[in-house]
């Protein structure tokens, strides 16, 4: 385990649940983590790919921010960077990238153990990118990327991974069969409801199980900002329910960002 160097949190991007833990948009995160956790009764959500049509899209941020509130249960999350393509995690939580996915794949002498790093975050552990391959798409369908995937998720109580954007690489529909769940992130505004609609359909293509979407940068009438997250789910007897809910934002908060 490599621990941080720093002593306080300096990402560069504002990381809310952690710089500002009483804001409402935080709340709007726990609300995401109480249904990721109640829309697996019957076979509990432990692992979850999150991605957005196209870049840009504020994946990075969401699954940073949701991984620093489900630690905050005491559960143990890891975050991996999936994204081989375009890493940010690390830039996220302040990190180096020398060590990470990609070496655990090619390194037999080197542990899962030996490529985390811990955050601000207590219970909150981060596997980043490592160098970039030239192979990505190739590495995520080897048997070696399975067996490790298995290795991590055996380290701790949830899984959270980082991909590509769905629409611009196929490295999310390669991901999604090794978790329970996927989110798909968008940004209001940016992307038309053809391209998401598109982005979902290649998803369940795969049999992707999208268990939520999540919608942000909503702007409002007034001052600030809105965050809005519609998630979804399938009850006990089939019928699907719905919740939505809106958090104002203050107007100093910043915009999500990838």
């Amino acid at each position: 385990m490599r621990k941080k160097q720093t002593d306080s949190y300096d990402g560069k991007v504002n990381l809310i649940t952690l710089t500002s833990p009483k804001s409402p948009i935080v709340e709007a995160y726990h609300s995401l983590r109480t249904n990721i956790l109640f829309s697996g009764l019957d076979k509990p959500i432990r692992s979850i790919l999150v991605t957005s049509p196209l870049p840009d899209g504020g994946k990075t941020t969401t699954v940073s921010n949701l991984g620093v509130t489900i630690s905050r249960t005491g559960a143990r999350v890891i975050i991996v960077d999936g994204d081989l393509r375009r890493p940010a995690i690390h830039r996220v939580f302040g990190l180096d990238n020398k060590v990470g996915l990609t070496n655990l794949l090619v390194e037999e002498n080197l542990t899962v153990e030996d490529a985390l790093q811990e955050t601000e975050a207590e219970n909150l552990y981060i596997l980043t990118s490592g160098p970039l391959p030239p192979n990505p798409s190739e590495l995520l369908v080897s048997a070696a990327f399975s067996r490790l995937l298995e290795k991590i998720k055996e380290q701790c109580d949830f899984l959270l991974i980082d991909s590509s954007p769905a629409l611009a690489v196929t490295d999310p529909a390669l991901l999604s069969r090794y978790v329970d769940g996927t989110i798909l992130v968008i940004n209001f505004g940016d992307i038309p409801r053809e391209v998401a609609q598109k982005a979902k359909e290649q998803l369940e293509n795969v049999k992707a199980n999208i268990i939520g979407v999540v919608l942000n940068k909503i702007p409002s009438n007034g001052t600030g900002y809105y965050y809005y997250y519609y998630y979804h789910y399938y009850g006990e007897h089939g019928e699907k329910a719905n919740r939505k809910k809106r958090r104002q934002r203050r107007s100093e908060d910043t915009r999500e960002q990838e």
